[in-house]
């Protein structure tokens, strides 16, 4: 039997253990990881490690290049997290030693990325050179490269990259139109499965929780695009096609992200490009059964866990306003205005608060999502996406 006392002296060359030797620093303090978060400092190049029991910042990690459309993922232990920058830098980041543990630059211009249900991959979705590069998530290795080359020879910026069961990711081609399932396989080459012909110009994708419904929206007509991954031989669908049909369209100030969908027990709600309205989807016949008016071009719809609320940011003009949506009723029931510049909103894992990232204001703002009222406010250096260590356990996120 192993002694207390040896377990305890061998902690620290256990927590090392593959990382790259660094000079010798006090072990963290003992804690768990189920709190943790990740906020992104747009303009810094920085992340920010906070916790969400007391609300509290952990430390800074800096040195991460361009941080202006940086995503997160997390290992399944909750320990480490994986930043996509801008630059197409990768980073492993130990949030408990708030310390980079390896990065690498993988590409010229990439815009997010998944990890594999075993927590063994990571995959990077590049607009340069495109395709989607995949790493082994301990030391980030190349794994496998995957060129977005079309069927018509040309070659494509990817997004909407999500991981799926079975060590497997999805995502679109946006310039040509198509959705790529890719499964890599602990021994031998990966199998691309290439739908083409989806539509035009997709430019987010997202799965359902049970990585079964893959949803790509189109930015080159009105229509989302819907693929039944438990069906085989896979087959692209359209639903919603001409959702704006007869109405003048709109200009559009900034994409919106199927990412933050608002998912709920029976419903999807859905961000409609260019419109001041969520679209709503019935899960079991994929058809329209309502909109909800807004008061402006919505970005992220992210629906509260229990899926009683929908919270939504908006567009500029009007990116100061956060808007509440009762899926019951489909209206607006609060009205909130956090600040210049609202970039993102996540949910603490059950659902209690909210943090809001306020860019322009140079803070996060943690609400109560019973009562609206605020609870806090923490210092942070222009921030954009939040990310709570909860995601570790989820399809798609």
């Amino acid at each position: 039997m192993i002694s207390r006392r040896r377990l305890l002296a061998a902690a620290p060359v256990l927590a090392a253990a593959g990382a790259a030797p660094a000079a010798a620093q006090s072990p963290p303090t003992l804690r768990g990881t189920g709190d943790l978060g990740v906020i992104i400092e747009r303009a810094a190049g920085s992340v920010l490690i906070v916790e969400t029991t007391g609300r509290s910042l952990v430390g800074r990690v800096e040195g991460l290049g361009d941080m202006s459309h940086a995503s997160v993922v997390f290992s399944r232990d909750e320990r480490f997290a994986y930043v996509f920058g801008r630059d197409g830098g990768l980073t492993r980041i130990d949030m408990l030693e708030t310390r980079v543990v390896r990065r690498v630059v993988q590409g010229g211009n990439a815009i997010g990325g998944a990890i594999s249900d075993d927590g063994k991959l990571v995959a990077v979705s590049n607009y340069e050179p495109g395709g989607v590069r995949i790493f082994d998530s301990l030391t980030l290795e190349l794994v496998a490269d995957i060129p977005a080359v079309a069927a018509n020879g040309a070659t494509s910026k990817t997004v909407g990259l999500v991981d799926i069961p079975g060590r497997s990711f999805v995502y679109a081609l946006y310039d040509p139109g198509e959705i790529w399932r890719v499964h890599v396989p602990e021994s031998g080459a990966p199998v691309v499965t290439k739908l083409p012909g989806i539509g035009k110009l997709p430019y987010d994708g997202n799965v359902t929780s049970d990585g079964r419904h893959y949803f790509a929206g189109l930015f080159g007509e009105d229509g989302v695009v819907h693929v039944d991954l438990w069906r085989e031989p896979l087959q692209a669908e359209r639903v919603l096609s001409g959702y704006g049909r007869g109405e003048a369209p709109l200009p559009v100030y900034k994409m919106p992200h199927l990412e933050g969908w608002g998912a709920t027990q029976g419903q999807l709600f859905l961000p409609a490009v260019g419109r001041d309205e969520l679209l709503v989807i019935d899960n079991a016949t994929l058809k329209e059964v309502g909109r909800v008016a807004l008061q402006g071009q919505p970005v992220f719809a992210v629906a509260r866990p229990d899926g009683r609320h929908v919270w939504v940011n908006y567009a500029h003009p009007k990116n100061g306003v956060v808007e509440v949506v009762d899926t019951q009723s489909l209206k607006v029931v609060k009205r909130l205005e956090p600040g210049p510049a609202v970039l993102h909103l996540e949910f603490t894992p059950r659902g209690h608060e909210v943090w809001v990232s306020v860019r322009d204001a140079d803070t996060v703002i943690v609400y109560d999502t019973a009562t609206f009222a605020e609870k806090a406010r923490l210092p942070a250096l222009k921030p954009s996406g939040i990310f709570f260590t909860a995601r570790a356990h989820l399809i798609g996120r």
